[in-house]
């Protein structure tokens, strides 16, 4: 335990529940008040999510089903590093798995935590340029995705104008767009 006033220590941790993708776990607490209490949380791997684009500047983007709101996705190629993968390969692994593309150089663009209130899931961000295709999606049994290429500017714009939904893509695109352009 550091010396920080507000960090809670854990004096147990087990899996409550397991499913494909991740667990729920439960963690036993007390709090910096003494408090003993539970607190459950998303266990997940790491996640990578790719910023791609093509030679001429265009985005692939991908449109999935996202069955927890019931609508069609239109975001960016991600998914999770398999074991001790390299964040890297594992980038180019999900592009060309959910696109079928693969990239001519890679590039980090940031690490988050997206939703360390209820997970301890950690988001490693890529672009890849001068996307072009080379084979056929490789879709995992779960997925359902359609592959596009879009403007860049205009996918900002969906940023921008508050049409875009998806959260990873909108911080990706909006990273990119303060950091490199």
């Amino acid at each position: 335990m550091t010396n920080d006033s507000l960090e809670w220590e854990t004096k147990a941790t087990e899996i409550d529940y397991r499913c494909p993708g991740f667990d729920i776990r439960r963690d036993a607490v007390e709090l910096p008040d003494g408090t003993v209490t539970d607190y459950h949380y998303v266990d997940e791997s790491p996640a990578v999510v790719i910023l791609p684009l093509t030679p001429d500047g265009d985005v692939v983007v991908i449109e999935e089903w996202r069955q927890a709101v019931d609508s069609v996705n239109r975001g960016l190629p991600a998914g999770s590093v398999e074991g001790e993968e390299d964040l890297f390969d594992a980038a180019r692994r999900e592009l060309r798995e959910e696109t079928g593309y693969e990239a001519g150089s890679l590039e980090h663009l940031l690490t988050t935590e997206p939703s360390n209130g209820i997970a301890n899931s950690v988001h490693h961000h890529f672009v890849a340029h001068d996307c072009e295709p080379t084979a056929e999606q490789e879709l995992d049994d779960n997925e359902s995705i359609r592959v596009d290429v879009t403007d860049y500017d205009e996918y900002l714009a969906s940023v921008v104008d508050d049409e875009l939904d998806d959260g990873r893509a909108a911080l990706a695109v909006t990273h990119y767009e303060l950091t490199h352009r």
